[in-house]
């Protein structure tokens, strides 16, 4: 999973946007979209002003945990009015639409990250993108979204085994048993019990 640092200096400069500085680490789940930052996401609420960016933020993240993802589309929305460089509201409102299947919505949020976050961000953002463009059937974007995150971080096992996914869905088996063997020599448990059924001499090393 990923843990996410929000500077609560950030949220109170009158212009300047909110600098998030996710750290990576070792990230596990199928869809890490609809989980990255629900159960580690910091309240980032700002004492400057009533009903700030951080405000709104704060308030849609309560609302997203609840399951209320409408709600939390709206408020997420209103904290991008306040400030459109709160790049975790992006985020977030992306995880919100992709709950909701409105994938192009949440294809555009996770767009602004790539376009505009620090690297380690775009790694996200390009992880779920590619997860999107997986749901929805679109395996080439998938696999191209997958292998940018995987250049960025490439100790991102999950990356590189939903392109192994995408890939297989592609006809592209060689290419999915390499990703496999990558995602399962990074600790990624999903691709070893796939490679446990698939290949089950795997773990033995060669002679």
């Amino acid at each position: 999973m990923m843990g996410i640092f929000t500077p609560m200096s950030a949220v109170c400069r009158k212009n300047g946007g909110l600098i998030t500085h996710p750290t990576t680490g070792p990230m596990k789940h199928r869809a890490i979209s609809l989980v990255l930052a629900l159960t580690l996401g910091a309240p980032i609420a700002s004492t400057c002003w009533a009903r700030s960016a951080g405000d709104y933020y704060d308030a849609a993240l309560s609302k997203q945990k609840a399951g209320e993802l409408r709600e939390a589309v709206q408020l997420y929305t209103k904290a991008i009015e306040r400030d459109n460089n709160l790049l975790m509201a992006y985020q977030m409102r992306g995880a919100a639409w992709q709950k909701l299947r409105q994938f192009r919505k949440a294809s555009d949020d996770y767009t602004i990250l790539i376009e505009r976050g620090e690297p380690s961000f775009r790694a996200v953002g390009y992880f779920n993108r590619g997860m999107v463009n997986s749901s929805s059937g679109r395996y080439a974007e998938a696999i191209s979204d997958f292998s940018a995150a995987v250049k960025i971080d490439w100790k991102m096992g999950e990356g590189y085994f939903h392109r192994a996914v995408a890939r297989i869905k592609s006809s592209d088996s060689t290419g999915a048993f390499r990703d496999l063997h990558q995602a399962a020599r990074l600790g990624d448990t999903d691709a070893q019990r796939w490679l446990d059924l698939l290949s089950p001499g795997w773990r033995e090393p060669k002679k």
